[in-house]
């Protein structure tokens, strides 16, 4: 009985161990005051971007007497909302999306190898923790890093890969995606015979 308890805890911590490790980044804090008989009391508010580079990313905010503190709780709630994105080739989007969230409206659009993250501030966070490399963004009306980041992240949540867009549609992924000729001799040819 005892060495089945040993077990269990040996597995629990091989688990915990073997969990990925994610990168955090600090996007936004902000001092806020709340005046009291005796004078101002003050509290901290933070957002956080949580996520793993490899299609996993997450935002949370907290808030707490001391920044540390603020940036704790942000962080776990963060982890608690993470999402995952189907990534092309591990690098880029595999179409256009826009998001929106209150005043806030974000483009991202697929970007050549070589590109890199062209992105403001709040967004390029996500970007970075989500582990792509080449996108193009460009976010128009509100610039509450708050409203910003939600709007990315809810762009990111339409992204479809070719794999769902072909289970969805009862299809292969060869006929989702557009057709390309194997040489560019066989397509000279093709046109010449038309």
């Amino acid at each position: 009985m005892a060495e089945q308890r040993e077990n269990r805890r040996d597995r629990r911590r091989d688990r915990e161990e073997q969990a990925p490790e994610f990168a955090d980044r600090l996007v936004a804090i902000n001092r806020v005051s709340k005046t009291v008989k005796g004078g101002k009391r003050f509290g901290f508010a933070a957002l956080v971007v949580v996520g793993d580079q490899k299609g996993r990313v997450g935002f949370g905010k907290g808030k707490a007497k001391e920044v540390p503190e603020a940036i704790r709780k942000a962080t776990e709630a963060a982890k608690r909302k993470m999402i995952r994105v189907p990534l092309r080739e591990g690098r880029t989007l595999h179409h256009d999306i826009e998001g929106r969230h209150g005043a806030g409206k974000v483009v991202m659009r697929t970007a050549p190898e070589g590109t890199g993250i062209i992105a403001g501030g709040p967004m390029r966070a996500v970007f970075e923790m989500l582990g792509v490399k080449d996108v193009v963004s460009k976010s128009t009306g509100s610039q509450n890093p708050y409203n910003m980041i939600r709007a990315t992240i809810d762009g990111l949540q339409k992204e479809q890969s070719p794999r769902n867009v072909a289970a969805r549609r009862g299809k292969k992924v060869a006929d989702i995606l557009p057709k390309r000729d194997e040489t560019p001799a066989a397509a000279a040819a093709a046109t010449e015979e038309a």
